[in-house]
């Protein structure tokens, strides 16, 4: 049973320097290489009027500009902490005027998960710097439907229609006499606000035919989200007055409106779903604007039609060829349909005949990790892509085309052979694009120095910075690890766990690798030695922070609220040992990899440090807010650990400490934010000073000679960090102030066995992988006294020696 008290007059000894303005170092970050994308691609655009100029637009990636040799430049790294959301991108335009004008609506999510209104992203040097201007609502980068939206005029989300700007952008006005604002709503019982909002307007397309150079386009349509009722509208008058097109089809949502300039005629992909990831039901339209009549073209029709329909693409240089996506065809593959008959007639990337018959050759040798470098014939594995909303051909060569999918962009400069020899070639073009979502991440003593957890791939063991892994985690296989941690004196020992629909978390492995502690999301924290069944640990509150002591296996942290607690006894029972002072949201455990009982905690109040297994702490002076925290090589042979810190520290950045806190230098700069500090995770290497990790969700990792850092973010992948400028001098020393803290004790309670069992079920790609398996491999060591950094979230769970997940 537990109780609860207060234990007065602890004396804590604090450490408070005084703290000047915290002074930069200069360091060169660079992407840490899992190439291929790694997450959604909703948008590609090809500007209309400069040959070789396109970008492409992510969910919480950011956006990216081509480069002649396929490659792509990543345009919003400037983002940090207070424009994280600009990593959201709901729609783009680039000028076909003015090139290097290019629009961006930027924002994350429309409901309480960003309390952020959105903006419009300006630039007038093709991306290399942008000017925001301001909306008065929320944008959903990463909200349902995102595959759908348009911009300039643009059409916003939540029921806040069509609105334009007269300036470049500057300033814009709704346009009041839009007749719809959309009315499909996902899922209306969805109480998390993530599928219960409406989502809008779906595309604008401009018939810059109907009008002249120097004027506005007068005739203009609007794809709005509606279902049972008129969702494509039409201005002729630059949109002054509004009507819906006569004829539509009203059964499915307008995903892409696409036009053919020399055919007069416009193109719309309806699906029965906003996408996407869903999709189950939809046609192909083609619209003879000079007639005024509607020809259903749907490339398959009965059995054969099981999905909708998304990315839509038409030949400029040859009337009457268009391409179209099939959303999401879970089975047997992806689908891509060509015509250049207007329609008439298709062929697509594969079809039944003898037998199941591809008609494609394929190159993954940027991003090997997607699967096998060559035509995959098994059906059900879904090489071509899923979520293809994305897709487009040159408008300056009818060879060049690019497709976007839920993990990469796909691309080929040999088009036009699909009307002839009907094989095609299709690369992973997304290189450069970094896009992946990192969990957590470990940086080993010894073997690889990097593993890391990765939403939506599972994760990998990175040997190398600059060269793709080419595979990630197997046996087992989940769609997203949650989080990852080693045994401190058997580095070899890997623990790692999976999402799931029951379970998730954090995991910390014990220094021996025989322990694992296992905070679920659902389950509350649970405990099991050598294999054995998992127990119950009431005495650790279910949100808590976890680590386990790297040198002494019998030993475990935890953090929650202001509490910090120990368990001696390997996991079963823990006490409370001391106070966090006021901290009510603990954020990370880290300890001394060589000195049992030496402990940094950071918090929504500031950074800790105990050295005494957490009886006493001293707050480090000058931190008012810490996420991340990691040690690293000292600067030194024998000197304490570099101590590294996703910190509030006279503002929001990435710092690095050699003297315990006493003295910082900022190690990130204006060109590069690393987004949203909160969301990060950082593990530093424990071999190379100055080396370090960082976790917004994303990874990888290689070794560099000089003192390198690792960044892993929400949906820009990991960045490492050279120091390329020298540190700046000390300007500080420490000085001692005591204080005195309340810490409520606890005592142990009796742990409960419960019974748990191994269940598998594997989901489509891009889908929630559950899983809740249990392995454990140990090796015995000498436990002699050390805690160390554990990380975590999520699911099902596996605990395997590294050398497993080698590829």
């Amino acid at each position: 049973m537990l109780r609860s008290g207060i234990l007065t007059a602890l004396a804590v000894v604090a450490i408070s320097p005084f703290v000047n303005a915290v002074s930069s170092q200069t360091y060169t970050w660079k992407n840490v290489k899992i190439g291929g994308g790694g997450g959604f691609v909703p948008g590609i655009v090809f500007n209309p009027t400069e040959k070789g100029l396109a970008y492409a637009r992510t969910d919480i990636g950011g956006a990216y500009k081509l480069n002649s040799d396929n490659s792509w430049t990543p345009l919003l790294d400037f983002a940090d902490d207070s424009r994280w959301n600009y990593w959201g991108v709901d729609a783009l335009a680039t000028d076909p005027v003015t090139p290097s004008r290019l629009y961006l609506a930027t924002g994350m999510y429309t409901n309480s998960w960003d309390p952020n209104d959105g903006q419009i992203l300006i630039s007038t040097d093709y991306g290399a710097t942008f000017t925001p201007s301001a909306l008065p609502f929320k944008v959903g980068g990463n909200m349902p439907g995102r595959g759908i939206n348009g911009i300039l005029f643009f059409g916003a989300r939540s029921g806040n229609g069509l609105w334009k700007s007269t300036n470049y952008g500057v300033t814009w006005t709704q346009v009041t006499t839009f007749p719809s604002t959309g009315t499909y709503i996902p899922d209306s019982t969805d109480t998390t606000g993530y599928n219960n909002d409406k989502i809008g307007i779906a595309w604008v397309t401009f018939d810059k035919s109907s009008g002249s150079s120097g004027s506005a386009t007068p005739r203009i349509f609007v794809g709005v989200a509606n279902a049972g009722s008129s969702n494509i509208f039409v201005t002729t008058n630059g949109g002054t007055s509004w009507s819906a097109v006569a004829g539509q089809n009203t059964t499915y949502l307008p995903h892409k409106g696409v036009l053919s300039p020399s055919e007069q005629a416009l193109y719309v992909s309806y699906s029965n779903g906003a996408g996407p990831y869903d999709g189950t039901l939809g046609s192909v339209a083609r619209y003879d604007i000079a007639a005024g009549t509607w020809k259903d073209i749907t490339p398959v029709s009965g059995s054969d039609l099981y999905f909708g329909f998304g990315g839509v693409a038409v030949d400029v240089q040859k009337p009457g060829t268009i391409m179209v996506a099939a959303l999401n065809s879970w089975w047997p593959d992806g689908q891509i349909f060509r015509s250049t008959d207007s329609g008439t007639t298709w062929t697509g990337l594969w079809a039944w005949e003898a037998t199941y018959t591809k008609y494609y050759s394929y190159s993954d040798s940027l991003a090997p990790w997607l699967g096998p470098n060559y035509v995959d014939t098994v059906q059900g594995d879904k090489q071509i892509g899923w979520m293809m909303e994305a897709l487009v051909i040159d408008p300056f060569d009818s060879n060049h085309w690019l497709y976007g999918t839920g993990a990469t962009i796909y691309g080929g400069r040999d088009l036009l052979k699909w009307d002839t020899a009907r094989n095609v070639t299709i690369n992973a073009w997304a290189d450069g694009i970094e896009e992946t979502s990192i969990q957590n991440l470990i940086s080993l003593p010894s073997g690889p120095s990097l593993l890391s957890a990765v939403g939506d791939l599972g994760g990998f063991v990175h040997n190398s910075l600059t060269s793709p892994p080419s595979a990630s985690f197997s046996n087992p296989t989940w769609a997203t690890s949650a989080d990852i941690d080693f045994a401190g004196l058997n580095p070899t020992n890997i623990v790692r766990i999976g999402t799931g629909d029951r379970t998730g978390g954090k995991v910390a492995l014990s220094a021996d690798g025989t322990t694992v502690l296992w905070r679920t999301s659902a389950n509350g924290v649970q405990v099991s030695s050598n294999q054995a069944t998992f127990s119950a640990v009431s005495s650790l509150p279910s949100t808590a922070v976890i680590a386990s002591d790297k040198k002494t296996a019998s030993i475990f942290y935890g953090a929650s609220g202001s509490s910090f607690y120990i368990s001696t006894d390997n996991g079963k029972t823990f006490t409370v040992k001391g106070s966090l002072g006021s901290s009510a949201y603990p954020s990370k455990i880290v300890v001394h990899p060589t000195v049992t009982g030496d402990v940094w905690v950071s918090s929504d109040t500031g950074l800790f440090h105990s050295t005494d297994s957490g009886a006493t702490f001293i707050a480090i002076s000058g931190v008012t807010q810490a996420w991340a925290i990691a040690l690293g090589a000292p600067a030194t042979t024998g000197g304490y650990p570099a101590l590294f810190a996703a910190a509030n520290i006279g503002g929001v950045g990435y710092f690095r400490s050699d003297d315990k806190g006493v003295n910082w230098v900022k190690i990130n700069d204006a060109a590069h934010g690393f987004g949203s500090a909160s969301a990060n995770c950082l593990t530093a290497d424990p071999r190379i000073y100055g080396r370090y990790e960082l976790l917004h969700r994303l990874s990888t990792f290689q070794a560099d000679p000089k003192p390198s850092v690792y960044i892993g973010t929400n949906g820009r992948g990991i960045f490492y960090g050279d120091a390329s400028g020298t540190a700046p001098a000390n300007t500080a020393t420490a000085t001692t102030i005591s204080t005195t803290s309340s810490v409520p004790t606890s005592s142990t309670s009796t742990t409960t066995t419960t019974k748990t069992s191994t269940t598998s079920t594997t989901s489509t790609t891009s889908k929630t992988t559950s899983t809740t398996t249990t392995t454990t491999t140990s090796s015995s060591a000498t436990s002699t006294g050390t805690p160390a950094a554990a990380y975590g979230q999520c699911g099902g769970l596996c605990c395997l020696p590294w050398s497993s997940f080698i590829e």
